[in-house]
């Protein structure tokens, strides 16, 4: 029987506050050791609990999740390497510190460079993040009305249009790197799917790639994804309290999959084919600031089914983006073709843009009843 440990914090009445520490389950952290049965009976024991707290000490070398990944649990749809179950109603992932953002993977290289900028490659991956990492390559999935894989996600339920079997999934100070297949150069897994949670808080965390995107070394830079990769994916429809600060994705064809009820502070979207998705925002959802580096599209509105999800009208207010183009750059599927993508017109609200160097444009596609403005004094 694994022992539960107790963090220093407290509560004001001086109840001790009860968490798991994955290291008390077997997990290693040494960057070899396959920690995934260690971090699916941390998670089974918070299931059979109920609720409680995952607690992730930070490694210099990262926890491996090399397990396959699970099609189905009891039946039920999940594609996790790592599986939360229907008995976690309340379930709280922590790593020791908060995330330092964001890994740059574009490459600049010599013929590219222009005015001050030096030919640079960017971006080793260091693990300065408590960071869960998979080199499972899953089978690929170019059904875009299938569920994706991802290293953490939760089995399907039952309950409203988003069949959530979760009520509450939370994730802090953590950093999940998919795998980069080197021979396709294009990642046919992503890192976490909370769309059957009817809550979801994320924050200082991040969710990229094991490798450079755009990499000298390899003389390779990522291609178009056949798969349909998603770095972060949060709730379904009729969900409720939906948290994103200070959150990061790099690398996927849709970076972040978002609906209805979120609010959101500094997202930062890079290297995605699609960096910001909604599918259905009945309910107003606001996103203060995006930062996007080199991204093909910002902005978008999904088409109807992609992973389960329908098309709906999408309320959405974002603040401010501010965005480089990657014109010139590698990887080129990374280059700025839409600032928004909204050919049904779905898209409802505002947003206003900042580009800090480049050609002053950013392209929209439909999006007629959204006001898209550019940033004063510019």
């Amino acid at each position: 029987m694994k022992k539960t440990v107790f963090c220093a914090v407290a509560l004001s009445a001086g109840i001790a506050l009860a968490a798991f520490d994955v290291r008390d389950f077997g997990a290693k952290g040494d960057g070899v050791t396959d920690d995934t049965a260690a971090f699916q009976a941390a998670i089974d024991a918070v299931a059979a609990r109920g609720a409680g707290k995952i607690v992730i000490p930070y490694s210099p070398k990262g926890y491996r999740i090399a397990g396959p990944g699970r099609e189905s649990f009891d039946g039920k749809p999940c594609r996790g390497q790592l599986v939360i179950p229907p008995t976690a109603k309340n379930i709280a992932f922590e790593g020791e510190m908060p995330c330092k953002l964001l890994y740059s993977y574009q490459v600049r290289p010599p013929e590219a460079v222009k005015s001050h900028f030096t030919p640079t490659r960017f971006g080793t991956m260091n693990m300065y993040n408590t960071c869960l990492f998979s080199d499972w390559t899953p089978p690929e999935e170019r059904d875009p009305k299938a569920r994706p894989w991802t290293i953490l996600a939760i089995v399907e339920g039952n309950s409203c249009r988003g069949k959530f079997s979760t009520t509450l999934v939370s994730i802090a100070n953590l950093e999940f790197r998919a795998h980069l297949d080197k021979e396709t150069m294009y990642p046919k897994g992503g890192c976490v799917n909370l769309q059957n949670a009817s809550r979801a808080i994320v924050r200082d965390s991040q969710f990229c790639l094991d490798d450079n995107v755009g990499d000298t070394v390899l003389g390779k830079s990522l291609q178009p994804n056949p798969c349909h990769t998603v770095g972060l994916m949060m709730s379904g429809d009729q969900n409720d309290n939906q948290v994103l600060n200070n959150v990061a994705v790099q690398g996927f064809r849709y970076g972040l999959v978002l609906g209805e009820h979120i609010v959101a502070d500094y997202l930062y979207v890079h290297n995605c084919e699609e960096g910001i998705v909604f599918h259905d925002a009945t309910h107003l959802s606001v996103i203060n600031h995006v930062v996007a580096q080199h991204n093909r599209v910002i902005l978008s509105t999904a088409p109807d089914g992609l992973f389960g999800h329908r098309a709906a009208p999408c309320n959405v207010i974002v603040g401010s983006v501010n965005f480089e183009s990657g014109h010139g750059l590698l990887p080129a599927v990374s280059r700025l073709v839409w600032g928004v993508r909204d050919p049904d017109n779905r898209f409802r609200g505002s947003l206003v843009w900042h580009q800090p160097w480049g050609d002053g444009k950013f392209p929209v596609e439909g999006a007629k009843d959204f006001k898209v403005t550019r940033f004063p004094g510019q």
